[in-house]
């Protein structure tokens, strides 16, 4: 049975193009289990997701996975071998970027046929998926008074205004004991700023201890933000403390609580979606099911006019020549080189983290050996079209289509920056059953794989291990994860909503020196 283009269902493996030489297990499959179309039997206990020799690979000989190289063999693999890490070696290899040569254009539909859905659109033309009222704190040192203000307002005391979504907390553990000026400063301070312009958010507090060295008033002269109806500050050293600060913050909240809950949906194009695509738990099955359709998904959205953001760098490593191939001009494809060149020349030299070869336990026990194979099926999330722009992490996303923002592989680190970025949706594919959800931008989840997903149906919005099961063609499932999108962005509730989820799970990204 075909799957997909080239994916083909032979007996209990899979076949994912011509040229492979594994074939990946589609079940459990013991010592013996014969596969005739393939001209093998099992000689090893394989779990579903593994990959298998389908001929006999020659020590140091490529693994070709997708006709692409995923690892080289450490030994000779014989035909019905499982192939693993124990018979994979990891180590580099030359790949030619041959930057542009297969851009094509995204092929707009017309107007008159393009999607829409329910949001806020907001004064600066942006449009909201959510409706919240966000309090950020500059420092950890006023973490603590952000959180209460939040939890002072109970879904009892916001009984009376339907159309807030909520009143959340983005408090972090940085702020201070970091370097004053540079890339780590700047970089809080741009994240902060893209929350704080959120169209998520109907108005915002900011709030900061006083001697801190992320200074309010350098956050807000460094982004431009001023304080006015919908942006108030606050200093606690000024204020009077942490319990004056939170009496303040409480009152300024009730202040601002009218106003944001006059806000209406409205129908608006798909062109101002902008969805967030991550990662998390990854699966053999991940590159074949739910990765795929959520990239079959981000293609329909571009031809709609709205934007995808695939992320996290040290997850595309090993396949980034994949993507510059598709960029929109050399200087796109030379930028996302210059940042896959600053995490292996200079950010993790020497350092033990996946894009230096191994990936996490749960990735291995999925049955991805190494960060190539984890890489190969990360990228499909951005789909097939060309990649448009690059940026770096929480910069603002001006452009439509495809595009790429430099962020960690660490997901709540990676969402917080494309949230920043202007995300008004997250995108998550599991295979192993991540629980991440976020505020404000909603977040759905997409299982790989039909057992895990009746595990964990409290938690998954969308079962992709269908494609495995025969009910639904990658095609399919992506039309389908496309009107999740226009459903959960008119305001139906995703799963981690229902649970709550995203109070905890704003993380900037911490670099450089604490002192």
């Amino acid at each position: 049975m075909t799957i997909a283009s080239g994916k083909r269902i032979i007996g209990p493996v899979i076949r994912l193009h011509p040229n492979d030489n594994i074939v990946v297990a589609r079940l459990d499959m013991g010592i013996g289990t014969e596969v005739p179309a393939e001209r093998f039997v099992s000689r090893s206990q394989t779990p579903a997701g593994y990959k298998i020799a389908a001929r006999r690979i020659a020590r140091g000989e490529p693994i070709l996975k997708y006709n692409t190289t995923v690892g080289f063999a450490s030994a000779d693999i014989e035909p019905g071998a499982m192939v693993h890490s124990h018979n994979t070696e990891f180590r580099e290899f030359d790949r030619d970027y041959a930057h542009a040569t297969e851009f094509e254009p995204v092929q707009l539909l017309p107007e008159s046929g393009r999607a829409t859905f329910a949001g806020y659109l907001r004064e600066n033309g942006q449009v909201g998926t959510r409706n919240f009222i966000g309090i950020l704190s500059t420092v950890n040192c006023s973490a603590t008074v952000v959180k209460k203000i939040a939890e002072w307002f109970t879904p009892e005391r916001l009984a009376d205004y339907p159309n807030v979504d909520g009143v959340v907390a983005f408090a972090h553990g940085i702020g201070c004991g970091m370097e004053m000026t540079g890339e780590p400063m700047q970089l809080l301070r741009r994240t902060m700023a893209g929350y704080a312009r959120h169209p998520n958010l109907a108005a915002a507090l900011v709030i900061g201890l006083g001697c801190e060295r992320n200074q309010l008033q350098g956050l807000l002269d460094q982004e431009q933000l001023a304080p006015g109806p919908k942006l108030h500050t606050f200093v606690m050293q000024e204020t009077g403390g942490t319990r004056k600060t939170i009496e303040a913050g409480i009152a300024a909240v009730k202040a601002l609580l009218p106003e944001a809950n006059r806000a209406r949906r409205q129908t608006v194009p798909a062109s101002h979606l902008c969805v967030g695509l991550q990662c998390g738990g990854s699966d053999g099955f991940s590159s074949i099911t739910a990765n795929p359709a959520l990239g079959a998904a981000v293609d329909i959205l571009a031809r709609h006019g709205g934007t995808g953001i695939l992320s996290e760098t040290p997850e595309i490593y090993g396949v980034e020549h994949t993507l510059t191939r598709r960029a929109a001009s050399r200087a796109v494809g030379e930028q996302l080189i210059e940042r896959v060149r600053w995490w292996k020349d200079v950010y993790s030299p020497g350092r033990d983290v996946q894009i230096n070869g191994q990936v996490s336990p749960g990735n291995q026990v999925g049955g991805l050996a190494n960060i190539f194979e984890k890489s190969l099926g990360s990228s499909m999330k951005g789909g097939t079209g060309p990649l448009m722009a690059v940026y770096r992490y929480a910069e603002p996303v001006t452009a439509k289509g495809f595009v790429f923002m430099d962020t960690p592989g660490f997901d709540p680190v990676s969402a917080t920056g494309q949230i920043a970025g202007g995300a008004n949706l997250i995108a998550f594919t599991t295979g192993r059953g991540s629980m991440f959800g976020s505020k404000p931008a909603p977040c759905i989840k997409l299982a790989t794989n039909t057992p895990m997903y009746r595990k964990l149906e409290e938690d998954m919005d969308i079962n992709c291990g269908e494609i495995l099961d025969g009910t639904a063609s990658v095609q399919e499932m992506g039309q389908r994860i496309f009107e999740l999108f226009l459903r959960t962005a008119s305001g139906e509730r995703s799963k981690s909503e229902l649970l709550g989820l995203g109070d905890h799970e704003f993380v900037p990204w911490q670099v450089g020196i604490m002192s």
